[in-house]
C-alpha cells in the first residue's frame, strides 16, 4: 500500500509539473484544442489578478504563443498610422511584461476586410525558433527566427489572393513548418493578379526548404490551421479544412492526400478539433446565413456523424471537455452539445459579437468577445455563469496558457493574470 501511495503521489506530482511547464506553441495551444488544465486561473477577475499589462506597438489579431518564460507575437501600423503597414515581431517577458526585443519589416499598404489587420497570423514556436506568415498582393511571406530575433530563413510562396486579406497560422509537425495558402478566385478580388493555385505546403524547419507543396482547388479563401491525428493503426495524418474540399487528410511526409469529404458549402474559417473520436469544424458567413457545424468520422471511408445549424460558430473554433463540446458563436450565443451524438444540452447568450475563440482551462471556459468582455462559463452540463471582466479594448484573438497563468491580447495590449494558488 506505501509503494502504491507513494507511486500515486509520483504521478501527481508528475502530472502538475507537466501542467505548469506546458508550452502554448501554436494557435490554439497543444494541437490547436484550446485547452489546459491549469487550475490557478480565477474565474472571476479583479485588478489584484492582473500579474502585468504591456502596451504593444501597433494593432493585431495574432495571438500570443509562449515558450518558456518568453511570448511571441506579431502586431502592426495601419494604414493610417505613422508606418503604414509596417509590421513588427515581438518578444516579451513571461514574468514581467517587458519588452526583450522588436523587429520591424516594412510592408505594402492593401485592401483588407474592416475586421482584420496586417498582423493576423499567430506564429508557432519551438525550443529552437519561431515561425511566422504575412502577405500582400505579391508575395506570402514564411520566415523564421530564433529566440533572440536573429533571422534564420525567409520563403515567398508568391500572391495571396483574397478580398479579406492573409490570415492563416503556421503550425508544427515533426521537423516539419507547415501552411495552408487557400486562395480564391481573382473575380472575388478583382484588383490583385490571379492566382496560380491554393496549396499545403510543408518546410524543413531547420533551413526553411520545401519539402512537399500540394496544389489544391482555388474556390473560397480559406484560414484553418491544420491539426493532428494519430489513426487507430499508429499511423500520423494532417486534418486539413477547406471551402471547395471539405475535410481531408494528408500524409505529413509526402502531403499525399489520404481522403477527403467536401461537406463544406461556405468559408472556412475555424480550425478541426479531434473530439471523441469526431473531427468538428464549422463552415459559415458574415451574418450567419447558413453557418453549421460538421462532425465527420476520419478514415479512408469518412462519414458525417452528424451537424449542428442552431447558433453554429463561424470563426470562432469551438473547445471540448470529455464528451462535452462547446460552441461559442459569432453573435455570443453559446451552446453545448455532446460531441459523440450532437444532442444539445444548453443554449444561451451570453454576450455580443465575438471574432476570437473560446479555451478550456480546468472546468473553466474562457472567452475574449470583440468589445473586450472576458467571459466565464462553468465547462458543464448546466449552464453557469461565472465571472466577466472588462479590458476596456477591442480584441480578436485567443488566449494563452502556459505555466499557470493566462495571456490575453487585445489590439494594442497584452495581459498576463493569475497563477496564483
Amino acid at each position: 500500500m506505501l509503494r502504491m501511495s507513494l507511486l500515486s503521489l509520483a504521478g501527481f506530482l508528475v502530472a502538475c509539473v507537466s501542467v505548469s511547464a506546458q508550452e502554448w506553441t501554436r494557435f490554439r495551444g497543444p494541437n490547436g484544442s484550446g485547452e489546459s488544465e491549469a487550475t490557478t486561473i480565477p474565474a472571476q477577475w479583479t485588478e489584484k489578478d492582473i500579474n502585468w499589462k504591456t502596451s504593444l506597438p501597433g494593432v493585431g489579431h495574432s495571438s500570443p504563443v509562449l515558450w518558456g518564460d518568453k511570448i511571441f507575437l506579431l502586431s502592426a501600423d495601419t494604414d493610417k498610422g505613422p508606418n503604414p503597414a509596417k509590421r513588427y515581431v515581438l518578444c516579451v517577458n513571461a514574468n514581467d511584461g517587458q519588452l526583450i526585443w522588436k523587429r520591424e519589416f516594412q510592408g505594402v499598404p492593401h485592401k483588407l476586410h474592416n475586421l482584420s489587420s496586417y498582423a493576423s497570423c499567430t506564429p508557432a514556436v519551438d525550443d529552437k525558433r519561431i515561425y511566422f506568415a504575412w502577405s500582400d498582393p505579391e508575395h506570402t511571406l514564411l520566415m523564421a527566427m530564433d529566440h533572440s530575433g536573429n533571422d534564420l530563413w525567409t520563403q515567398d510562396f508568391g500572391p495571396w489572393i483574397s478580398m479579406h486579406g492573409f490570415g492563416t497560422s503556421p503550425m508544427l509537425i515533426d521537423d516539419l513548418v507547415v501552411i495552408t495558402g487557400s486562395q480564391e478566385p481573382s473575380s472575388k478580388a478583382p484588383d490583385s493578379p490571379r492566382p496560380k493555385e491554393s496549396y499545403v505546403v510543408a518546410v524543413d524547419k531547420e533551413n526553411g526548404n520545401i519539402r512537399w507543396k500540394i496544389p489544391r482547388k482555388v474556390d473560397t479563401a480559406s484560414f484553418s490551421v491544420p491539426c493532428i491525428h494519430r489513426t487507430a493503426d499508429g499511423k500520423t495524418e494532417l486534418l486539413c479544412c477547406t471551402t471547395a474540399e471539405g475535410i481531408f487528410s494528408l500524409d505529413p511526409k509526402t502531403g499525399k492526400e489520404n481522403w477527403s469529404e467536401p461537406v463544406f458549402k461556405l468559408r472556412t474559417v475555424s480550425s478541426p478539433v479531434l473530439v471523441s473520436g469526431l473531427v468538428i469544424a464549422t463552415t459559415g458567413q458574415g451574418g450567419g446565413a447558413g453557418n453549421s457545424l460538421v462532425a465527420l468520422k476520419p478514415g479512408p471511408k469518412p462519414e458525417i456523424a452528424y451537424e449542428v445549424r442552431k447558433s453554429a460558430p463561424y470563426v470562432p473554433t469551438p473547445v471540448a471537455r470529455g464528451n462535452l463540446l462547446f460552441l461559442w458563436s459569432d453573435a455570443g450565443v453559446v451552446s453545448c452539445v455532446k460531441a459523440d451524438s450532437g444532442e444539445t444540452l444548453w443554449l444561451e447568450r451570453v454576450g455580443s459579437k465575438c471574432y476570437g475563440s473560446p479555451v478550456r482551462v480546468g472546468d473553466k471556459l474562457f472567452c475574449v468577445e470583440d468589445d473586450g468582455k472576458v467571459y466565464c462559463l462553468s465547462a458543464s452540463e448546466k449552464f453557469q455563469r461565472l465571472g466577466m471582466y472588462d479590458l476596456k479594448e477591442e480584441s480578436r484573438t485567443v488566449p494563452a496558457v502556459a505555466g499557470g497563468k493566462m495571456y490575453v491580447r487585445t489590439f494594442s495590449n497584452l495581459y498576463s493574470i493569475g497563477g496564483k494558488k
